[in-house]
């Protein structure tokens, strides 16, 4: 029996039975219902996890699976700065997108104790669950979700639905999409379904080809397949101009020839030529709605399990659109 087993019982979420767990401010009718679990199942909280809560820090702790991501960065950003003005600690780990890594870091982070945890998660494990209902130690996910946890996501689905109908208006008909595993669940399915769909509303389809986060394992893969379209829509900014780079290489003309767009909004895509037209999503205002969001629960005030971002196709040179 954990936290998370009594906040099923209870029907109330996880954080809530931390704050109720602590002496935190809950309203009397939740509070009576926790009472009426505990004492049913006889639960006794574990002293060192409640410990951990006893006395706040002021440490913020943010887990992230790259430094070298734009999205990363810029989301990191938008947190740090909103934490520094709330007289707040911001403290960053990098897994370099290594699971055991990640997993460590989540029960490191709580032995320090700070009061909370940021998590850039790109998947969800066993594992992770596990550490979750282990630490006692808030946990808000950012750029992933997952049901019974508090998430902040950019909107993936309507952004790749947008630039999939984007494309179903123009005149191409040979297009690929560059993506990644299905491990991702945010670009990897989300975004990439939202563009299939977007395409059929069109009576178009594209051929689904993956590669990783990596702009020279993108260039790598896109000149195996550059050959056989007129148009291809990337997962991310990143892939976009590896997919430009092997465009460069091969002779292919962008967007005579080829036409490319991307996701994420990055600067890079403005500062080369052609221009890269792109999905643009708000990474720092996301970062502040990540701190914002985890000041509130240490706070005992509600907020939304799952928040989405908002998002803006950015026209720009690389699509031909007539």
């Amino acid at each position: 029996m954990n936290i998370h087993d009594i906040a099923k019982i209870a029907g109330v979420s996880k954080s809530t039975v931390s704050r109720y767990l602590n002496g935190g401010s809950i309203s009397q009718r939740t509070r009576d219902k926790i009472d009426k679990v505990v004492k049913e199942t006889g639960y006794a909280p574990n002293q060192f996890a409640q410990s951990l809560k006893a006395k706040r820090t002021q440490m913020i702790g943010v887990i992230v699976p790259r430094l070298n991501s734009f999205a990363s960065n810029e989301t990191l950003l938008g947190i740090e700065t909103y934490l520094r003005q709330q007289h707040h600690q911001t403290i960053i780990v990098n897994t370099d997108l290594d699971v055991t890594l990640e997993i460590n870091a989540l029960y490191s982070l709580a032995k320090n104790k700070v009061d909370g945890i940021l998590l850039f998660a790109t998947q969800i494990t066993d594992e992770h669950l596990k550490a979750f209902d282990t630490i006692a130690t808030p946990v808000i996910l950012v750029g992933q979700s997952y049901r019974g946890l508090h998430s902040i996501v950019q909107n993936d689905y309507e952004a790749g639905l947008a630039i999939g109908e984007y494309f179903g208006k123009t005149s191409l008909s040979r297009i690929a999409y560059l993506g990644v595993g299905e491990y991702d669940k945010a670009v990897g399915i989300h975004r990439k379904n939202g563009v299939l769909e977007g395409l059929k509303h069109f009576n178009k389809v594209a051929d689904d080809y993956e590669t990783t986060f990596k702009l020279s394992d993108a260039k790598e893969r896109a000149k195996q397949l550059l050959s056989a379209y007129d148009a291809v829509i990337c997962a991310t900014d990143n892939i976009a101009l590896g997919v430009l780079k092997a465009a460069y290489d091969l002779d292919i003309k962008v967007p005579e020839q080829l036409s490319i767009s991307g996701f994420g909004g990055y600067e890079t895509t403005s500062i080369v030529t052609p221009m890269i037209t792109t999905v643009a999503f708000p990474y720092q205002r996301t970062g502040k709605c990540a701190a914002a969001s985890m000041l509130a629960l240490l706070e005992g005030k509600d907020i939304p399990y799952l928040q989405r971002m908002d998002f803006q196709i950015i026209e720009k040179e690389s699509v031909d659109i007539y």
